[in-house]
């Protein structure tokens, strides 16, 4: 595939209001996907809580650090549940279908917690450890980055 063509392809969905375009020649695929900014916004106060929290953000926001302040305290017996990959985070196998898990739950290791859906692949995220569900970080059918906590789990 010519790269001024890859260049273009780049550009008509900067420009336009295409949020994901694939293109397939012989064996070689193309995927570009742009985040919105309303996603965008969406997905970065988790984590920008837990690291430092800020003064500009809407009147709910200042509950979410006080809340995070709790389990810190226990930090040493809860875990966090990290995504190995960059994509879109669901936590249920379908739209209709319930939630893997619930806050509360108890779960062992391997049982499944969340899809993240990366290049049209559903990879399931397991639980590398047993406990109970304390807190899911991420809302649903979000982006999530490479080793962002998605889930924190009171060791058992």
């Amino acid at each position: 595939m010519d790269i001024n063509l890859l260049k273009k392809l780049v550009k008509l969905v900067e420009t336009s209001d295409i949020t994901d375009f694939s293109v397939e020649e012989g064996d070689l695929k193309v995927s570009i996907s742009k985040k919105q900014p309303a996603q965008a916004m969406v997905s970065l106060p988790a984590p920008a809580a837990a690291a430092a929290p800020t003064v500009q953000e809407n009147a709910t926001q200042p509950v979410q650090p006080a809340a995070l302040s709790a389990p810190e305290n226990n930090s040493e017996n809860l875990h966090e549940i990290k995504s190995p990959i960059v994509g879109t985070f669901y936590r249920a196998p379908a739209p209709d279908a319930d939630p893997y898990v619930q806050v509360g739950q108890q779960v062992s290791e391997g049982t499944v917690l969340c899809i993240v859906e990366a290049m049209k692949l559903m990879n399931e995220i397991e639980s590398d450890i047993g406990g109970k569900v304390v807190k899911v970080l991420v809302e649903n059918a979000t982006p999530v980055e490479y080793n962002q906590p998605l889930f924190l789990i009171e060791k058992s």
